[in-house]
């Protein structure tokens, strides 16, 4: 294995080329914005539901129940052996050089990548639902989720059935009246969305979600950066006029505490949920890198588009078109690509308008913490269309200097 890692860091010269991971969600119908040939969208099958989520730089497991695929949710890495393209986990990549590929500042911290990110795809809005913060997680034997929101301009071409999304509990709201709702999940409509509020969603920004924070995503086309865990809990029982199985409601309540209604709510972060701030504290504007007329003079434009948790953080890097530049960055990251083609190191990327289940792409690379730092060399082939990316980056990135 240690060998299969070593070939595939050396192949990219410090870029990891990354295959695409499709996860399905049986409780969601897809967006039909991920670039999935139209066809593929529920190649799994009807009982497994539809592709709706792509997952990046992922070496977290999907729990998607019973029927969940082996490896479903985790990145491959892509290396060529014999003159054939062969796979090997980014898991295992990981695990076997360690600092190597993330730094040894996450290395000897986490022993493992400790975030991933993921478009999420939903045609119609998500139920009402609840991230749970550590503690709570560790009752299972999970990590708690905080999670960010970015929506790109270009997988929202449209907005789906319902493009806002309700954030927390509205100020006023009794933690008994929450209660009632959670009581009457099995009852049809619980109407918890009563006490909560909703913002509409403008592609090119994002919130933030911490853990604790109830919110019901809307159906924008979503890129999420997260913690790497798939705990989750909803406790809206009908939306978009599809009831919510009950057993998602106790989904990461430990065993002996199904039914126990103050179980739930001890999961709510409720000043968290009821601040009437929500727009000044969890809403995020790109914000410049540095000053945007010297980037410019260098052929490029860096924006922060997730920078409010200490978690993770996310970048859109935009390369003029025709240009060549070189980018540092002080941390290992993720990368995917949303616009434009060119050349990265020593890899081809390109942005697919299409893309067949099981088929590989040049749109997604995990670059090391040492190439980062040295300087990644990307050229614009293009004399019209910018190459805009997205990279997402782990706990604490030493270059996130925002007050």
């Amino acid at each position: 294995m240690k060998n299969k890692a070593e070939k595939a860091l050396e192949q990219g010269k410090g870029i990891l080329r990354l295959a695409p991971t499709w996860v399905p969600r049986s409780f969601c119908v897809p967006g039909r914005r991920i670039k999935l040939h139209p066809d593929d969208y529920y190649v799994l099958g009807g009982v497994r539901g539809g592709i709706d989520e792509r997952w990046l730089s992922s070496t977290t497991p999907a729990k998607n129940g019973p029927l969940t695929g082996e490896n479903e949710g985790l990145s491959a890495v892509v290396y060529s052996e014999g003159g054939k393209e062969e796979q090997i986990l980014l898991k295992d990549v990981i695990e076997e050089l360690g600092g190597q590929i993330i730094g040894d500042r996450l290395w000897n911290e986490y022993k493992s990548w400790p975030m991933y990110s993921k478009f999420f795809d939903n045609m119609g809005p998500l139920p009402h639902h609840i991230h749970h913060n550590d503690e709570h997680a560790a009752k299972i034997g999970q990590l708690g989720k905080p999670e960010a929101y970015y929506f790109p301009p270009q997988l929202n071409n449209h907005g789906g059935d319902f493009p806002y999304t309700f954030f927390g509990i509205a100020p006023g709201t009794t933690k008994e009246q929450i209660k009632e709702c959670l009581q009457n999940f099995t009852k049809g409509d619980n109407k918890i969305t009563m006490f909560s509020q909703a913002f509409p969603l403008i592609p090119g920004t994002g919130w933030d979600v911490p853990p604790g924070m109830l919110h019901a995503p809307g159906s924008l086309c979503t890129y999420e950066p997260q913690k790497a865990s798939d705990v989750f809990a909803m406790y809206q029982s009908l939306v978009n006029e599809a009831i919510i199985p009950e057993e998602l409601l106790w989904n990461g309540t430990p065993k002996e505490e199904i039914g126990n209604y103050d179980q739930l709510m001890e999961v709510i972060d409720w000043d968290l949920n009821t601040n009437p701030n929500l727009l000044e504290t969890r809403f995020m504007a790109p914000i410049p890198v540095k000053d945007e007329a010297e980037m410019a003079k260098e052929g490029y434009s860096e924006k922060w588009v997730c920078y409010r948790s200490e978690a993770f953080s996310a970048k859109e890097l935009t390369v003029f078109p025709g240009q060549t530049v070189t980018i540092k960055d002080a941390a290992a990251y993720g990368l995917i690509m949303m616009q434009g083609h060119g050349k990265m190191g020593v890899w081809n990327v390109e942005t697919p308008a299409m893309i067949r289940y099981g088929q590989l792409t040049n749109d997604e690379f995990f670059v090391t913490e040492k190439a980062a730092q040295e300087g990644v060399v990307i050229t614009n082939h293009s004399s019209t269309d910018p190459i805009v990316m997205l990279k997402h980056f782990g706990p604490n990135n030493p270059d996130l200097k925002l007050s």
